[in-house]
């Protein structure tokens, strides 16, 4: 039996155990999902094997995607999703449930909450490098710039900022995983959008939290509304928006709730030249720079879309949506 079947049936023992109600399945004309029927009520299933930081905002997408062309609400079924999200989820219409039975569906007549209980989670072993550290800075890299690929193993090693022998492994790996295609002395970047979605996901889950640096607030919080206006080029140092920020300043159709500086500046040094002041609760994150660039005021359009899908707000995926299909059209 395959996994996913394997799930779907669990998940069937699981809801009846903890609420009594039985829920059916059914094939659809999607065929990577199923329908549920519980009670009166009919559901498109969409089984994801975890939802993660990383990938939420991706699988967000997917979820309402499905949804959308089916014109049924989404069960979302999965092995594991932290409660942070799962709330996220439900505040954005998702219905769920994972392994362990937690659960929250509400569609018309049926009201079904359950919280609390454990699932267990199997560690991740055999990693590929390529979604680790170096394989993140090294590829991004290669999407930014995709004719980076053309540059010799110790080019890419200074432009990463990683070792001569990570760079040969991961290019193997590439190769191997079929995003990298070698003929004769030439390399090609292949496959670049399923490449963009791997490597978002494991930027968001497995980098970006090496690169938290500090939350911070303006000293006058009324500066909030004049966040544009700010020099960063006044930081002894590189300082440039991300997130949020950099997706308002490329796009002028987003207003940021929260707020995004990549620096190689310490943060002491930060928050003197831009009036800021340490706060656990702020609203600026201020993140470490992780490559070497001429950019100035904003990271780039890829970054920024990294930072945008990994939020989960469907307000920012929208935004990543455009970015995608106009500044990062290179990599369709």
């Amino acid at each position: 039996m395959k996994t996913k079947d394997i799930l779907l049936e669990e998940i069937k023992d699981k809801l009846l155990e903890n609420t009594g109600i039985t829920i059916t399945y059914s094939d659809s004309k999607r065929e990577s999902n199923s329908i549920a029927q519980i009670k009166e009520e009919r559901f498109i299933v969409d089984v994801k094997p975890e939802i993660t930081q990383g990938n939420k905002g991706i699988m967000l997408q997917q979820l309402k995607d499905a949804s959308r062309e089916e014109n049924l609400p989404i069960l979302l079924i999965t092995k594991y999703i932290p409660s942070i999200i799962a709330k996220s989820f439900v505040d954005e219409g998702i219905n769920y449930i994972d392994a362990a039975g937690n659960c929250n569906i509400q569609h018309n007549s049926i009201l079904l909450i359950v919280e609390g209980k454990k699932v267990e989670r199997l560690p991740k072993t055999n990693q590929p490098r390529a979604f680790q550290e170096a394989g993140i800075k090294l590829i991004y890299c290669l999407l930014v710039n995709p004719d980076n690929i053309t540059k010799s193993f110790r080019e890419l090693s200074e432009l990463s900022q990683i070792s001569l022998g990570s760079v040969s492994t991961i290019i193997q790996e590439l190769v191997d995983s079929k995003f990298l295609l070698k003929a004769k002395n030439k390399k090609v970047l292949k496959n670049k959008i399923d490449l963009l979605k791997r490597w978002v996901v494991a930027y968001n889950d497995v980098l970006r939290p090496k690169l938290f640096v500090k939350k911070m607030n303006f000293m006058n919080k009324s500066e909030y509304s004049n966040w544009n206006s700010m020099n960063l080029s006044s930081v002894s140092g590189k300082a440039l928006w991300g997130g949020e920020c950099a997706a308002g300043i490329m796009t002028k159709n987003l207003t940021p709730a929260n707020y995004t500086i990549y620096t190689d500046a310490t943060w002491q040094s930060l928050g003197k030249s831009l009036k800021l002041i340490p706060d656990d609760n702020g609203k600026i994150e201020i993140l470490r720079l992780f490559y070497e660039t001429e950019e100035s005021n904003t990271v780039s359009p890829l970054l920024t879309y990294a930072d945008l899908m990994g939020s989960g707000d469907s307000r920012n995926i929208e935004t990543a949506e455009t970015i995608l299909n106009n500044d990062l059209q290179y990599l369709k």
